[in-house]
């Protein structure tokens, strides 16, 4: 009785990661033994990645917005206290487009963020 050896089934698997390790540095892109290693590596980066991409954003935008409102007077964490103040229900994604778009919808925001606190001050005086 002749062995098995699973020729086909075993091309198949190596041939899809050795595409998967295509564009790698070196023996990663056509060594399989280090392409699997390097191609299950990059699948723990990328896991791990599209988590914190939105921390990352969400950074960006926050310092966008923090440039934005200092150049109107006021520091980030008092620019999103008067916004609650006022009402405006907009996220940090919006804002910080407003900011880099729109300077003066961002200035009109500001302006009213501005009389916000203002009369949140004299209410509390």
């Amino acid at each position: 009785m002749s062995r098995v050896k699973g020729g086909p089934r075993a091309h198949a698997r190596h041939r899809k990661v050795i595409k998967a390790a295509k564009g790698y540095y070196g023996r990663r892109k056509n060594c399989f033994r280090t392409a699997v290693q390097a191609v299950e590596k990059a699948g723990q980066y990328a896991y791990r990645d599209r988590r914190n991409k939105k921390r990352d954003f969400r950074s960006l935008w926050i310092q966008r917005i923090n440039a934005a409102a200092r150049m109107h007077g006021m520091n980030y964490s008092t620019f999103m206290h008067g916004l609650k103040l006022t009402g405006i229900e907009l996220d940090r994604k919006v804002l910080s487009d407003i900011a880099i778009r729109d300077e003066k919808g961002f200035e009109a925001i500001a302006k009213q963020v501005a009389d916000a606190l203002k009369k949140a001050q004299k209410k509390a005086a």
